[in-house]
């Protein structure tokens, strides 16, 4: 649930003695610069004042809730005869909107900020919050005026009747009509269940777990990686942190021993275990009784309504039939990596674990198809890769991505950038980027937002602010931060997730950016990855950074298109698992599975995928799990069917990938209206039709294309 300028590419070049680089430096621009095109716009465009002290996060927790009570109460005083759209359902989402702006800045220090005790601060002003935001949505007063100006039977249009809606759609999932005795015990349950994510999720974060390795376990890992003095002792030792996406990768893609792979898979495996376990079993647990007060069957059902999916039913047939489709593939897949197990341990019995599918399905890339993934990243430096990125979505979208100098750093390598209309100079966001990892920070890569776009009282326009956590593996050994491929996927489907959240315009915090349909969300952001693959596209930046000249031959491209294919039914499979687990203890409401969820997960990923490690509990770490994505694992293979979908719209276009009227379609028909009318809608706007999952069977190798 997602910066300082980066340094001049030349001025690298000069200082690293690296060759010459195409890319120059860009200039960093001030606030101040763009508040004229602001006030022309009428918009505001202002970055947050951050709390540095554990102090102005008390002062700003109380503050915030104390102006969100003061407007709930001016709802809650009017009488039924004086109730209008704009002083009650308008007036509701203005009342959360300060509340939001705190939670987003302190969630965010919760998660990046280096101070120990800030984040310890911004955790607790995170519980007070949440439980701010459930008590308010119980007020019985507040929901009878808004309950009395729906009963006038208004006649709304566009917006403002999908907000009504919303709300009165809210309002009876959390409860309302309920006996009082029951709204209590509803409210007192969301209230812990609230305590128990956020707990569930600070103990992932701060699970540091090392595992220590001699040069001889590593071999075959890169000499670069084993010269970075995160990874290096001074004893000589190598310690590898579970907790680190990318320290992780690097060794289960490349380290020849087993036991290697094998010891890092168990212990990344076991991350928080102790911590989570009694934690998740009680979030199961409530979370069922929730369902069960509000008249659902089960949780997973009463979390999916609202999305696209509508029931745990249509979520979980989904699931399973791809995963029968992918069977042939899956099995295929398995057999290819078990031959090259064979071939290189000499075993004939060989068997192919869970810890043996990034090493053999690299090795089948380097044999088969003569791609080395460790090769390729001298073409993707990150500022030369970065840089690259934004003149892509600066064409195709219509729009300035300029280089800021931010006020406040929470780190000195923080970046900023200004997000600006093209054509008009009209400001639309502001995006930090917090790119590599460090001690208490949030471990993967994800779009935090701090500031919701909304059209504010006095008509004006509050443009989003949104920052990137990102875990890219640093400067080390003399060398600039090089991505992997998949590191280069994940920034261009992060990014667009900051810009579907910058270039909304909906008028109500309630459908800003990316407040769409969890199933959906993901969809416009992975569509993204697909500029990854493209050899027009990545002629633009991807660059071997040594002499600036040489870039990926076609051949290599056509051979990553051939091994994606190759291997994308492992891939597919895990994450149906997940997917299937997940709504397998979110759709029953027996407290014998929530006391053993342990083994029912295991179960479920070893029979749909491979088996899991003896002794080992994933789901304890399985942060999505633990708020958000919860009944929603299955969204992402739901929404990489809609992205295919999306992406042929492209590839069918005169232009390609870089199609100006459809890179502007997408803008208008998809990011700017966020989730201020039906999903499907925006969708069918986009597409020009309904919505087809033949580009997504071909995108998978599961029908050829024409």
């Amino acid at each position: 649930m997602m910066r300082t300028t980066g340094i001049a590419l030349l001025l690298a070049a000069q200082l690293l003695g690296l060759g010459d680089l195409a890319a120059s430096p860009a200039a960093t621009d001030s606030l101040a610069s763009f508040q004229e095109a602001a006030r022309k716009a009428k918009v505001r465009f202002e970055l947050p004042s951050w709390e540095t002290t554990t102090g102005q996060i008390e002062a700003t927790t109380q503050a915030a809730m104390a102006t969100g009570n003061q407007r709930l109460d001016a709802i809650a005083a009017l009488k039924p005869d004086q109730t209008t759209f704009a002083n009650t359902v308008a007036a509701l989402d203005a009342a959360y909107y300060p509340v939001v702006l705190a939670s987003g800045r302190l969630d965010l220090i919760h998660e990046t900020s280096p101070d120990k005790a800030l984040r310890d601060a911004a955790h607790e002003a995170s519980r007070k919050l949440q439980t701010w935001f459930v008590d308010s949505s119980f007020r019985r007063d507040v929901y009878q005026a808004v309950k009395a100006y729906a009963d006038t039977k208004p006649t709304l249009q566009g917006e403002d009747a999908m907000l009504l809606k919303t709300v009165l759609r809210d309002y009876r999932r959390n409860g309302m009509e309920l006996p009082e005795a029951q709204r209590s015990k509803l409210q007192a349950l969301k209230n812990r269940l609230n305590d128990l994510g956020l707990e569930f999720r600070r103990n992932i974060t701060q699970s540091d777990t090392l595992v220590e390795y001699s040069r001889e376990e590593l071999d075959g890992v890169s000499e670069d990686f084993l010269a970075n003095e995160e990874i290096l002792g001074k004893d000589g030792r190598y310690r590898v942190n579970a907790n680190v996406t990318w320290q992780v990768l690097e060794v289960l893609r490349n380290a020849r021993s087993e036991e290697t792979r094998k010891r890092l898979v168990i212990a990344r495996s076991n991350r928080a275990r102790e911590k989570n376990i009694p934690l998740f079993a009680e979030m199961l647990k409530i979370r069922a009784q929730i369902a069960t007060l509000l008249g659902y069957d089960n949780w997973a059902d009463y979390r999916i309504e609202p999305k696209m999916a509508k029931n745990a039913k249509t979520a979980r047939k989904f699931l399973l039939d791809l995963s029968e489709g992918l069977a042939p593939k899956f099995k295929a897949e398995l057999a290819t990596f078990r031959e090259l197990k064979i071939r290189e341990t000499g075993n004939a019995e060989a068997v192919i674990h869970t810890w043996d599918v990034p090493y053999y399905r690299n090795q089948l890339k380097k044999r088969r198809y003569n791609i080395d993934t460790a090769a390729l990243k001298v073409y993707f430096e990150l500022e030369n890769t970065l840089q690259g990125m934004f003149g892509i979505f600066e064409e195709l979208f219509g729009i300035r991505i300029q280089p800021v100098e931010p006020p406040y750093k929470w780190v000195d390598d923080l970046r900023l950038y200004a997000v600006t209309d093209s054509a008009s100079g009209a400001p639309l966001g502001f995006i930090y980027m917090d790119m590599f990892p460090r001690e208490g920070k949030y471990n993967h890569f994800a779009q935090f937002g701090i500031t919701p776009g909304k059209r504010l009282s006095g008509g004006s326009y509050q443009r989003p602010v949104v920052a990137l956590v990102c875990n890219f593996p640093p400067p080390a050994n003399g060398k600039p931060s090089l991505l992997t491929f998949d590191d280069v996927e994940t920034l261009f489907h992060e990014f667009g997730h900051a810009l579907h959240s910058v270039l909304t315009q909906a008028n109500y915090m309630e459908f800003s950016g990316t407040s769409v349909p969890r199933d959906f969300v993901e969809a416009p952001s992975q569509m993204l990855e697909n500029w990854v693959r493209d050899k027009k596209v990545l002629d633009r930046f991807a660059v071997d950074y040594r002499d600036g000249k040489q870039h990926i031959p076609t051949a290599t491209l056509e051979q990553m298109e051939a091994a994606r294919l190759a291997t994308i039914g492992t891939h597919y499979r895990r994450q149906i698992a997940f997917g299937l687990l997940d709504l397998a203890i979110h759709m029953t409401t027996d407290e014998k599975v929530f006391d053993d969820f342990v083994s029912e997960t295991n179960r479920i990923m070893s029979e749909t995928y491979l088996p899991v490690p003896e002794g080992t509990a994933f789901v304890a770490s399985f942060g999505h799990l633990g708020g958000g994505y919860d009944a929603g694992y299955y969204g992402y293979a739901w929404a990489d069917a809609i992205s295919a979908d999306m992406a042929s719209v492209f590839r069918k276009a005169p232009g390609g990938l870089m199609d100006l009227p459809t890179g502007m379609r997408l803008r208008n028909e998809i990011y700017a209206v966020g989730g201020s009318r039906e999903i499907e809608d925006s969708i069918r706007a986009f597409l020009g039709r309904e919505r087809s999952l033949e580009p997504f069977f071909e995108f998978i190798g599961l029908k050829k294309k024409p």
